[in-house]
């Protein structure tokens, strides 16, 4: 361990949180890589490296580069070994629409021209595009929302297999060079308003692979389910069916105790599988009706979240949950449950564990910091001005977590139980997806570039 790393180890311990036990997103993150949405086990933290609070997209500071990517696409980046992978959706028509903010229009995009779905490869350090990648033409199957797009969902890598999940246009698994491997067919995935099922959305769910397998969760207007399939050659493992409505989060594999579970959000159906056989280990109603965060792990602690209809909430499940873990009407805990929260949960955002503390932002840019064992509610402040959307999850290390709005605002929030902003950059661009960290650069995806930033060498 290089003097560096010593120093932002011992103010590790100072924040809450000790890094001599390392987790498996931990050692993702200290080799560089960040394999999926929200990195390892999309905990969404790399520490062991400086990271800059201040950067100047126009000045040039503290910027390595700057890439254009053409098209619409709210995929994050994934990095491995030295390559950073992106994806995007490029329409025919000439100014395709996105509209941020805060809006309650559900309304779907009208636009029936040819796309192309694309996988970019770019040079880590540099920013040069490797290689490209048509991975499919043609009109999309399902419309999207205006503030939405065709490749919503993040690329999944495990160092050898590149996945990309283009929902009804299918998924595809290709070499790290771009050699396709084998696709599958998943039929038409319609992650509709099920209230109104002709607000058409278009999917975003993200897969995962863990060991051999890659898992997808589909929660769509009819016929959802969960499955796994080989990274291999495609074969399906197995497929469980889900009974919920449409959803946009991605699974969390997590394992413990000789066993890993594959977690998910949901509204009718939260809850955690079994990864080899597929089969329901607890279950959990009471969400809220539009699910996008994913679930995150800390603490012994399932992290669950989400807004929209009759409760927001914020859910601390314990991993050795089993059946069927409801609360009852007026019950904030149970033997499975640690404590929760019944409006306080994010509509877009997935929540961030780092040291002892969950931090956890609204769509409008509340922000409540709690004590993760506890649930004790450490701070409510309110990051922009309130006209500003957040839908990108936040990331976190070297003592900070980033924030952006929609608007392409990136707030720096000192982490710990007092709340501290230390500093506010902007981007330049609309900022819908999470950044990825590697190695003390961050690498931000914004509407039309990828842009690493890290402190000046």
């Amino acid at each position: 361990m290089t003097s560096t790393i010593r120093t932002y180890a011992a103010a590790g311990v100072l924040l809450g949180f000790a890094l001599a036990a390392r987790t498996p997103a931990q050692v993702a993150s200290a080799d560089g890589n960040w394999p999926s949405f929200r990195g390892a086990g999309a905990a969404g933290v790399a520490d062991g490296f400086p990271l800059p609070a201040e950067w100047s997209v126009p000045a040039s500071r503290n910027i390595r580069w700057r890439t254009p990517i053409p098209g619409l696409g709210h995929s994050s980046p994934v990095v491995w070994g030295g390559r950073l992978f992106v994806s995007t959706s490029i329409s025919g028509a000439e100014k395709p629409e996105l509209k941020v903010g805060l809006y309650g229009d559900i309304g779907s995009v009208n636009d029936a021209s040819v796309h192309r779905w694309m996988v970019y490869a770019l040079d880590a350090a540099s920013g040069r595009i490797i290689w490209e990648k048509t991975v499919h033409t043609g009109v999309p199957k399902i419309k999207r929302h205006p503030k939405a797009t065709h490749a919503n969902s993040t690329l999944a890598t495990d160092g050898r297999h590149l996945v990309a999940f283009f929902g009804s246009e299918g998924l595809y698994c290709f070499d790290l060079d771009g050699t396709l491997l084998w696709k599958k067919d998943l039929g038409v995935l319609d992650s509709s308003f099920f209230m109104v099922p002709e607000a058409q959305w278009e999917f975003a769910s993200s897969p995962v692979i863990y060991q051999d397998k890659v898992l997808v969760q589909c929660d769509v207007l009819k016929g959802s389910f969960i499955a796994a399939f080989s990274v291999n050659d495609g074969r399906e493992l197995w497929r469980t069916a889900r009974e919920d409505v449409p959803t946009w989060g991605t699974p969390t594999v997590h394992a413990s105790g000789g066993r890993a579970q594959m977690i998910v959000n949901g509204y009718k159906h939260a809850g955690a599988y079994d990864v080899e056989t597929g089969k329901a280990i607890w279950r959990l109603q009471g969400g809220g009706d539009i699910p996008v965060p994913t679930p995150v792990v800390g603490h012994g602690l399932v992290f669950l979240t989400g807004a929209h209809g009759p409760v927001a909430p914020v859910y601390a499940i314990r991993l050795d949950a089993a059946g069927d873990i409801s609360l009852k009407p007026g019950e904030t805990s149970n033997q499975h449950v640690a404590w929760s929260y019944a409006r306080d949960g994010a509509y877009m955002s997935t929540p961030v564990v780092y040291g002892d503390y969950l931090y956890n932002i609204r769509t409008n840019g509340v922000l409540n910091c709690y004590n993760a064992r506890t649930g004790a509610r450490m701070y409510q402040t309110r990051l922009g001005n309130g006209t500003s959307g957040f839908s990108a999850s936040p990331v976190a290390g070297d003592g900070k977590i980033y924030f952006s709005s929609e608007d392409g605002d990136v707030f720096v929030v000192r982490a710990g139980p007092a709340f501290e902003l230390a500093a506010t950059n902007a981007m330049g661009e609309v900022c819908m997806a999470s950044p990825a960290l590697s190695k003390g650069i961050i690498y931000f995806r914004t509407q039309s570039h990828v842009v690493a930033v890290a402190a000046a060498r």
